[in-house]
């Protein structure tokens, strides 16, 4: 039978206070001040995570690419599905992101989106998936945060600010906010992880927006992809 400090330890296991899961598996986010204040000193590793935004292009990518940077320097693969928008390919190179351990995935409609972030997830061969989910169900949520479970590594939706005011069952939620100094960098709010939320709001150095297009119009795209499995998700072309 399992002692109580190992119940506790295991990430289906909620506390309130400040966050104390140093055996939380998690990937670091590159943040000093954003570790700290998340269990396991980072996004959770087989764990649904969401960061809301107001809108699409104000610097949300830059919260995740450190993470990314180092996760594709180690080797390790990162899928982004359907995204509104394909980041510059030399900027991101330039932060150090490996472009071969990248993988773009278009979908057609929202539920071949879903169905490929659950067949990506459960496979086991990325260790970050990032996704843009303008709409979403709880039901939808939980089924991704169910196959989250499966995999090596972190799911991180990218939804709006008005989602904030729904349930979700993501472990982690963050609320990327626009800095009260219109020249400064925009705040970071953890409206939800395990433990008490964090009352105060984080500034991180964040650098400019990367620059990008519409992936409706991308032709041949700059980054490496590899078709999803199935036939009701498309790559884009390399």
């Amino acid at each position: 039978m399992a002692s109580l400090a190992e119940i506790l330890q295991r990430q289906s296991v909620w506390r309130g206070g400040a966050p104390s899961g140093a055996a939380v598996p998690a990937a670091p986010t590159g943040y000093a001040a954003l570790d700290a204040a998340l269990p396991g000193g980072g996004w959770p590793a087989g764990g649904l995570a969401e960061l809301l935004c107001r809108a699409e292009g104000v610097g949300e990518l830059q919260v995740v690419l450190p993470a990314l940077a180092a996760l594709t320097a180690a080797g390790h693969r990162v899928a982004w599905l359907a995204p509104p928008y394909l980041p510059y390919a030399p900027a991101l190179k330039a932060a150090g992101v490996r472009l071969a351990g990248l993988t773009v995935v278009r979908a057609p409609g929202r539920r071949d989106a879903l169905w490929a972030a659950e067949q990506a997830l459960r496979s086991g061969a990325f260790h970050a998936l990032l996704l843009w989910l303008p709409k979403a169900s709880y039901p939808e949520l939980r089924r991704l945060a169910v196959a989250a479970q499966a995999g090596p590594g972190f799911a991180l939706a990218f939804r709006p600010q008005e989602a904030g005011c729904e349930s979700s069952p993501a472990v982690l939620r963050l609320a990327l906010e626009p800095a009260a100094d219109a020249a400064g960098p925009p705040a970071l709010r953890i409206l939800k992880r395990r433990g008490m939320p964090l009352a105060a709001p984080l500034s991180l150095p964040l650098a400019r927006p990367l620059p990008a297009r519409p992936a409706h119009a991308l032709g041949r795209a700059p980054l490496s992809a590899v078709p999803a499995t199935g036939a009701r998700a498309r790559a884009c072309a390399a």
